[in-house]
């Protein structure tokens, strides 16, 4: 077969991806979403520890995902800004605030806004950077907001702001 077609390894025989990009937005974090980071951080830290030495292709593969995965939680560790939920005023949506809303139609929706890695729609917990978010943010009790959506436009009343 000819060179020309395949792969050369580099000098050190690397052959790892790319780092995984971070964010551009700020890492604000809850406390819980801080220590789910640190979490993460040991578990694949262990994970990783095992895997040191073994010297089959499987294992040496599986250490390089880890240690790409690694770089990218210690790095969203060390760009973590704490917000503490207790700290924000319960006047307005913010940043940790739990957040009920009323549509058009009468059905109640639960939102807790909370950093991008803590995210998960499925229960309730939004990114401080959504569209979601970014309608519900500085709003009042009794306040209408519109929230954009793909599928249009839905307005929200919000009935109640709490805190964690």
């Amino acid at each position: 077969m000819s060179r020309a077609f395949v792969r050369e390894l580099d000098d050190h025989g690397d052959n790892a991806a790319p780092l995984r990009p971070q964010s551009p937005h700020i890492n604000y974090v809850t406390p819980r979403g801080l220590g789910q980071l640190e979490d993460k951080v040991r578990d694949l830290a262990e994970a990783r520890q095992a895997l040191v030495g073994k010297e089959d292709l499987s294992s040496q593969q599986t250490l390089r995902e880890l240690e790409r995965g690694l770089s990218y939680l210690n790095e969203r560790v060390k760009r973590a800004v704490l917000v503490e939920p207790k700290a924000q005023p319960l006047d307005r949506v913010h940043f940790g605030a739990l957040v009920e809303a009323e549509d058009k139609e009468g059905e109640r929706l639960n939102f807790m806004i909370v950093g991008e890695d803590e995210a998960d729609a499925t229960q309730g917990r939004i990114s401080w950077v959504s569209p979601l978010a970014n309608a519900l943010m500085n709003a009042q009790v009794g306040d209408v907001v519109s929230w954009k959506r793909p599928v249009g436009d839905k307005e929200l009343e919000v009935l109640s702001i709490r805190r964690v």
